[in-house]
């Protein structure tokens, strides 16, 4: 056959390390750097991209009214994700030729050119902190106008968090703002007061507070630019309500900074299922493999399907089987992996249950370059699960299965003949859960991205949680900081 149009085989295992190091992501975020920067010498300048600890840094916009917490927010997110907090300010603190160029305007109270001001932000986010560690820019952009230059400079953020709230709240706020002068962090006489004595005793009030008027006059400024910006960045914005907690508005402007947006790369789903007897894992793969045409494999069901095939392997297997014994984990990993090897699977991606058990077959399974590309456990206290399988029972004749509480037989005769499966009694059940919950602990610690879901809900509930999980890429993993040795290191 002619090379050239035979039909291209690519190994499984390329896909999978390709998946697993996010080779697609990589090129991409390479190409769209190069071609943003625009360096003299692209070949060095990949280099050093390559050679620093994390291509991908955070870059971050913060934007809301008039005392809706940004300071705040900005301040405990880049503290958590290691970003260089950026300012009007800040950036008008450097001393450089162009931050000089700007005292002739402020000195004479007038707005700094929009020109000007751009080429300040890039000039501050060239610098090798924010090259190396990410940024986050607190209240800039103010206007679609502006944003549009930044994005025409390429600086485009990855994440936009915009706070929102009520005039009369974020009136209160401003009027009992309070400042740390030794941290300059902001705190407030009502829902925000520090807990250290200490603090509170030399907070001061801030000589900008303004009064109801002023800040009435800010907030309608800030209006008439929101829908604009908003627009802008449509694509990667999260708008918070700030009037809640200050906890709660973090913890939601953490997990969504920590979210990673959809990916165009090639994806075959490599998904494990686990969870207690009766959490319906053979139900939720049946629904997955129905809908995103996976193969649905059940480890149970595989042996049994082997041993009657009348194969070498199957005669093995048959007298474990017919005993109720443990089939050897090596026999069992043999079947497995030429079952996962098929092309269908390969092609189609699959869906695993029943397997691995315990941390030693989880790590025969990775040993064998077989890796989910995501885990989800089934989450279920015993007592439902003991509800749910000692009740139930199948009808010989229709086999047709009913439960004494959430689907009784239709009558007296055909609840005289139905029948419950051995495995099915309370001792039996017992048995499986002690043993599930004896390995539990220890298959988390070793997925550690898998996510956990509740089976005690609605099945339909669960499968949407599922295909949430299935469809959306795992959060960003944050590594260990060390601020000091990332500020002194140089950038590209």
């Amino acid at each position: 056959m002619d090379a050239t149009v035979k039909p291209l085989r690519i190994p499984p295992e390329m896909s999978v390390y390709a998946e697993k190091h996010e080779i697609f992501d990589l090129i991409q975020t390479l190409v769209r750097n190069l071609v943003i920067d625009k360096p003299e010498d692209p070949i060095q300048y990949l280099i050093r991209l390559l050679k620093r600890e994390s291509v991908e840094v955070p870059r971050v916009v913060i934007l809301g009214p008039p005392a809706s917490g940004k300071t705040t927010v900005a301040k405990k997110l880049c503290e958590r994700i290691g970003a260089v907090h950026i300012t009007s300010s800040s950036i008008l603190k450097d001393d450089t030729e162009l931050t000089r160029a700007t005292r002739q305007y402020t000195e004479e109270g007038q707005g700094i050119p929009q020109d000007l001001w751009i080429k300040l932000i890039e000039e501050r986010l060239s610098k090798a902190d924010c090259v190396r560690r990410g940024w986050m820019l607190e209240a800039i952009p103010k206007s679609r106008e502006e944003a549009l230059c930044l994005q025409a400079s390429g600086i485009t953020p990855e994440h936009v968090v915009m706070l929102q709230g009520r005039d009369e709240v974020l009136t209160e706020r401003s009027l009992g703002k309070r400042i740390d002068p030794v941290t300059g962090d902001v705190y407030h006489l009502t829902f925000m007061w520090p807990e250290s004595a200490e603090v509170a005793q030399r907070l001061e009030r801030p000589d900008c507070i303004m009064a109801e008027e002023e800040i009435a006059c800010q907030l309608q400024a800030y209006y008439r630019e929101v829908q604009g910006l908003q627009s802008t960045y449509r694509n990667c914005l999260k708008i918070i309500d700030a009037d809640q907690p200050h906890v709660d508005v973090f913890a939601q402007a953490l997990s969504y900074v920590l979210s990673r947006h959809h990916s165009d790369a090639p994806h075959t789903p490599r998904i494990l299922l686990f969870g207690p007897p009766g959490c319906g894992k053979s139900l939720q793969a049946s629904l997955l493999a129905q809908k995103y045409s996976l193969v649905d494999i059940c480890c149970g069901e595989l042996l049994k399907a082997v041993a009657a095939d009348e194969s070498s392997m199957g005669e093995l297997i048959k007298p474990f089987l017919e005993s109720g014994r443990q089939v050897p984990d090596n026999m069992v990993l043999k079947i497995l992996t030429e079952r996962l090897s098929r092309l269908d699977c390969t092609t189609h991606g699959w869906v695993l249950h029943g397997f691995p058990r315990d941390v030693e077959q989880a790590e025969r399974l990775q040993e064998s370059n077989f890796l989910p590309s995501r885990v989800f456990f089934l989450e279920m206290s015993d007592s439902v699960a003991l509800e749910r399988l000692t009740l139930r029972s199948t009808d010989p004749v229709t086999g047709e299965r009913y439960h004494s509480l959430h689907n009784p037989a239709p009558g007296v005769k055909v609840q005289a003949r139905l029948q419950c499966n051995p495995k099915d009694t309370e001792f039996e059940v017992c048995k499986r859960l002690k043993e599930y919950r004896s390995h539990v602990a220890a298959l988390l610690a070793f997925y550690p991205q898998a996510v956990q879901v509740s089976a005690d809900q609605q099945p339909h509930t669960v499968f949407e949680c599922l295909e949430s999980g299935m469809v959306g890429r795992p959060s960003k993993v944050l590594p260990e900081l060390n601020i000091q040795a990332l500020s002194g290191s140089s950038g590209l």
